[in-house]
C-alpha cells in the first residue's frame, strides 16, 4: 500500500473511532451555525441575502478550524512514540507530511459538507452543481489550512503549545476574515489585516458560488465583500483562490522542511503508551 494512503486510512479510522471527538466537532459547529445565521442576520441588512451570506461565511470557518486542529495528530504519534516507529519504515518525510495533510483536508471537507446540508435545511439555496464546486474548494482550502496547522505542530512539538499558538493565530484571523462580520464594516485601520489574511479570500471564493454572484459586477462584489479594492488593484474571488493555493503550497513547503530537521530521537514517549497511541501492557 503507498506509504500516504496508509496515513490518511489510518488517520480517518482513528477519528471516526473517536467519538467523542467527532460528536464535539459537529455540535460545535452546527452551534456556530446556528447562532451566528439566526443572532446575526440584522447586522446584514444591507445585503439581499443575508441568511446564506453568513451560513456559507460559518460553513468555510468550520472547515478552516477543524483543518487546523486536526493537525495535533501528528502530536500525538510523535508523544506515543508512534512517529519513531513509523521513521524505521522506509518512507520520505515528505510523504509522512502529505499523509497527515491530506487525511485532515478529508476530515475537514466531510464535516464541512455535513454543516452544508444542516444549512440548505436553515436557509441556504443551492444547486448540485454549486455543491459540487463547494465540495472542491473546501478540499482545496482545507489542504492549505492543514498544511498551516502541521507546520504550526511541528513548530510547537507538543499538545498544549499547539493548543495556545493555534488559538492565537485562529481567533484573530477568523473574525478579521469576512465569514461573521463583513469586511465592509470593518474598521479601517484593521483593513491591512484583512488583506493579508488568506481566510478573507477562502471565504470570498466560497461565498461567491455559495450565492451564485458571477452575474454581479465587480463594483457589486466589491459592495458585498467578495472582492477587494486594493488601492486601485481589484482582487476577485477566483485571484483570492489562487492566492489561498499558493499560501498553502508555501507553508507545505515549510512544514516538510521543519519536519525533515525534526529529531524525534529526542522526544520523551508518554508514560504507560506504546505506538499508535495504545496503552502498552504491564
Amino acid at each position: 500500500m503507498n506509504p500516504i494512503t496508509a496515513i490518511v486510512q489510518r488517520n480517518l479510522l482513528n477519528y471516526v473511532r473517536s467519538k467523542g471527538r467527532l460528536f464535539g466537532s459537529l455540535f460545535m459547529s452546527m452551534f456556530m451555525l446556528a447562532m451566528f445565521s439566526f443572532l446575526m442576520k440584522s447586522s446584514m441588512s444591507g445585503f439581499d441575502a443575508p441568511m446564506p451570506y453568513l451560513i456559507s461565511g460559518v460553513i468555510i470557518m468550520s472547515v478552516f478550524q477543524v483543518s487546523v486542529n486536526n493537525s495535533s495528530d501528528i502530536l500525538s504519534d510523535i508523544s506515543s512514540g508512534y512517529m519513531k516507529e513509523v521513521l524505521v519504515a522506509p518512507i520520505a518525510r515528505t510523504q509522512i507530511s502529505m499523509g497527515h495533510i491530506l487525511s485532515g483536508a478529508f476530515i475537514a471537507t466531510i464535516q464541512g459538507v455535513v454543516t452544508m446540508i444542516c444549512g440548505i435545511v436553515i436557509g441556504l439555496r443551492v444547486s448540485v452543481l454549486q455543491i459540487l464546486l463547494l465540495a472542491a474548494v473546501m478540499l482545496v482550502s482545507a489542504m492549505a489550512f492543514s498544511a498551516i496547522g502541521l507546520f504550526l505542530a511541528t513548530v510547537s512539538r507538543n499538545s498544549p503549545a499547539f493548543q495556545t499558538l493555534s488559538s492565537m493565530i485562529m481567533m484573530p484571523l477568523t473574525f478579521v476574515s469576512g465569514a461573521y462580520i463583513p469586511t465592509t464594516i470593518i474598521p479601517g485601520f484593521l483593513l491591512p489585516v484583512v488583506y493579508l489574511n488568506p481566510l478573507t479570500y477562502t471565504t470570498s471564493i466560497f461565498r461567491y458560488i455559495a450565492l451564485g454572484a458571477h452575474t454581479l459586477t465587480t463594483e457589486e462584489l466589491i459592495k458585498q465583500g467578495m472582492a477587494f479594492d486594493f488601492g486601485g488593484f481589484v482582487i476577485t474571488p477566483l485571484m483570492g483562490l489562487g492566492i489561498t493555493i499558493l499560501i498553502g503550497v508555501f507553508f507545505f513547503m515549510l512544514c516538510v522542511r521543519k519536519f525533515n530537521r525534526a529529531d524525534f530521537s529526542t522526544i520523551k514517549v508518554a508514560a504507560g503508551m506504546r505506538g499508535g497511541g495504545a496503552p502498552a501492557k504491564r
